[in-house]
Order: C-alpha cells, then structure tokens, then sequence
C-alpha cells in the first residue's frame, strides 16, 4: 500500500509540478534511475520519505536547518502562536513576536546594527538592503550612485535585482538583457587563480582588484555587496583571512555603502553566529534569512544602522520613507519560530559546542583530500565544498555534461545521504545539530562514492 500510494504521488509530481533549478525532462526519468524521493517526515537530523527511507539531511534542507527536524521547542513556539493568531499585516500594525525578535537581532548582531526590516527570502532581503542603499543617496542629493560593485561567482537571490549583483553565468547569463549594468570584481578562488603566496598576501592581491575599481568609479557606486567568508551557490569558495575586512575598510575610503549577504553564512554556519563577527566586521547592511527560523518558516530580515536610517526620517508630505514591503512581512509564526531558535542558540550553547564538530569534520576531510579526483577541499565551519576534477596535476574540470558531482549526490541517496551538488563541486553543510558519529558517516559516505563514480 505505500508503495503504491508513492508511486501516485510521484505520478502526480510528474504531472503537475514544475521544479526550482531543475531540468524537467530529466526529472522525468528520476535521479540516475532512482526514482523520486517523496519526502513525508523528519526527526533529529533525517529525512524520511513516504516508502519510511531514511536519510542524513547532508545540505540542511537547502542550507536553512539548524537544530534538526521537530524540535520540540520551536513546534511548541509555533503551537502557542497558532493559538492567538497566524498571520496580520505589518504595514500600519505591529505584533508581539516581530517586535520581540528585532530587539533579540539587534542584540546579537555586530555592534552598530540598530534597525531591522523584515521581509520574506534572501533575495528580498538584499533586494532591500540594495533599494535602501541607492535611495540613500538619492535623498542625500548624490543621484550619480546608482549601481553597486559585486563579486565574480556571486549569489545573491533569483530576483532581478539580486541576479543584477549576482555572477554565476550558468544561472544568470540568460537575464542579462533584464538587468542593470554593476561593477564586477574577480572573487578569491585560490584553486584556480594560480598565486603564489601566504594568506595575508593572498587578501591583498585579492583586495586590491576591489580598489582598482572603486578609485576608479566610487562617484557611481552606492555599495559594495559580499557573501561573507564563503561564496556559497559559486562552490563553496572561501576568501582568504582578512579580506572581509580589507574589503569593508575599501568601502569606507571610497565612499560606498557595504552590504554583507549573510543568508547563507548567517546562523552558526561559520563557527559564529554570523561570518562578519570573524574579522570584527560591522557592515552597513547585514541581509540574513535561511537559518533565520532554524528552518522552519520563510522569514528573512535587513539590519542596518542609524544612520541609514535617519536618512529616511522625514514629515509625510517629504516622501522619504521606504516604499517597500510584502505581504507576510514579519509573519507570527515565523517570527515565534526564530525567537525559539535563537532561544536555543543561547540556552543550549549552539556555538560553543559546534567547535569540537568543526574539527572533526576537517580531520574527516583530510580522507577525501587525497582521493584521485578530489582537486580541492574547502572548509569554513560546517560549509564544504569538494571540488572533483577529471586531472589533478592540471586542474581539468569535468565536462558539465558528466554529471560528475551529481551522480556523487545520486549515489549517496542509496547510502542513506542525502547531498545536492554544485556542478563538479559537492556540497556539505550539515545542521549545527549533527552528531560526531553523523559527521563521520557523512564523509565516510561521501568518499565512497566519490570513489564508485570516478573510477
């Protein structure tokens, strides 16, 4: 019977469903001839499908889980709050969890960060932050900086305004008569950039192809626009120690605002609470989301600072207020569940308790490093990224058509993993939940199948 009730909702996907970065035709065979997982549960740190299949949430359900599935004190969060009400509007009113949750963001978040404006994904929190800046300017009469300086490799949301700061052509070339011109500066890849150097010297060759294009245009840049330590959908890229800050610093000199995406990094992914905490970094915006409700809900949050914020303070009549908003803005349910994350966080010592897990997961790692077709490991915290190469002496990609770090992730299903590649680049990034024993099965699982499929 639940095979047979499986097999109808699979039908029923392939039917009616259309899904995100997917080619549908392919879909339509299933994963390497595995059919389609139906995912019907979760408990702790699995998924489990409508067949009872389990498996280790290996990517945290798209980056965003951070505690495990079912966690009693977020459902019993969510129950409270269902009931006395699920959703009002935010635009003319206020509710109790919104107001509770940023005052608790403003507390965590780096010094400095004193506003919190509340949307509903990554890519409208940048959005935001973006709108924020360029208007900015604009009622401080500098109409001249109306466009932004981001990073080759960048992902910043699927929206037109973030795919304009965005730069992974697989994903973004086909828009581009949709969007407008920016600033794009080659991002840190140490793999493939060919320098010679330490760390330190790394950054500044790095930062200064940042310089080079702010002294040269600063009058047109309203603000500079990074993921935090690591490029996240780019493959896992990690920038070298002390850029971050040389970067922040660069766009203060010049004049520009500086806008820190941490949907990915935010959260304990990093090893802190947020990624810009590293290098002691308050950035001018701060867009965070995904982790943001331990993965529960959409909810997703811009901080920025007071004086941003003056900027738009102003008589009715003026027109200085910030035409913006959505429709679940600070969302009850969502806003109770991230006020039980974050309670965890603090009560439970999350960040405290992940470093021994880091560790680990690095020594874990040191199996993979040396495996035929393994080019490069990086590692920041719990986010890794396994770059598979057809030659290690050259550095010679597969072909894309290979699949190579999809039938990685295919493969691992079969294990009881469940991963979901970049390209050639494997991804982990596991909750902050996951035991010492899951890190190693997790790396365990993932080297053999590297092994099995590049043989």
């Amino acid at each position: 019977m639940t095979r047979a009730r499986t097999k109808k909702l699979i039908a029923w996907d392939k039917k009616y469903v259309w899904h995100p970065f997917t080619q549908m035709k392919e879909w339509g065979r299933g994963a390497d001839g595995q059919p389609i997982a139906v995912i019907e549960k979760g408990k702790g740190n699995a998924l489990v499908d409508t067949d009872g299949r389990r498996y280790l949430d290996g990517v945290s359900s798209l980056w965003c889980n951070v505690h495990g599935h079912r966690v009693a004190k977020i459902d019993r969060a969510l129950e409270r709050q269902l009931g006395l009400i699920a959703h009002s509007t935010f635009l003319g009113l206020s509710s109790v969890p919104a107001v509770r949750l940023a005052k608790k963001l403003v507390e965590i978040a780096p010094k400095g960060l004193t506003k919190v404006f509340y949307s509903d994904s990554g890519s409208a929190a940048v959005e935001v932050a973006m709108k924020m800046a360029f208007q900015y300017w604009r009622l401080g009469g500098r109409r001249k900086k109306n466009t932004f300086l981001n990073l080759k490799n960048a992902y910043h949301g699927d929206t037109l305004g973030s795919v304009s700061v965005g730069g992974i052509d697989l994903f973004h070339e086909i828009f581009r008569p949709l969007l407008f011109k920016t600033y794009r500066v080659d991002a840190p890849y140490f793999y493939r950039d060919g320098f010679r150097g330490n760390p330190g010297g790394y950054a500044r060759f790095c930062a200064q192809k940042v310089e080079s294009v702010l002294k040269k245009h600063h009058s047109r840049i309203a603000a500079v626009i990074v993921e935090p330590l690591m490029q996240g959908a780019a493959g896992m890229l990690n920038q070298p120690p002390g850029y971050l800050a040389r970067v922040r610093r660069l766009a203060k000199k010049y004049g520009a605002l500086f806008i820190a995406d941490e949907v990915a990094t935010g959260f304990g992914r990093t090893g802190r609470m947020f990624a810009c905490e590293w290098e002691g970094v308050t950035p001018d915006f701060l867009c965070l989301a995904k982790g943001i409700t331990g993965g529960y809900l959409p909810l997703s949050a811009t901080l920025t600072t007071e004086k941003v914020y003056r900027a738009f303070w102003g008589e009715y009549g003026e027109l200085k207020a910030f035409f913006h908003g959505h429709t679940y803005s600070a969302n009850p349910l969502a806003c109770a569940a991230a006020l039980a994350n974050l309670e965890i966080f603090e009560k439970e010592k999350v960040i405290r308790k992940l470093q021994p897990k880091i560790r680990l997961l690095a020594e874990a790692l040191g199996k993979i490093r040396g495996l035929e077709h393994v080019g490069d490991v990086r590692q920041t915290g719990l986010m890794v990224g396994i770059e598979l190469v057809k030659d290690r002496e050259t550095q010679a990609p597969y072909p894309t058509e290979e699949k190579r770090g999809y039938r990685v992730t295919s493969l691992a299903r079969t294990y009881g993993v469940m991963l979901r590649p970049l390209g050639n680049v494997v991804v982990l990034m596991p909750p902050l939940s996951i035991t010492k024993d899951q890190i190693l099965r997790l790396c365990r699982v993932v080297g053999r199948c590297i092994r099995e499929t590049t043989e």
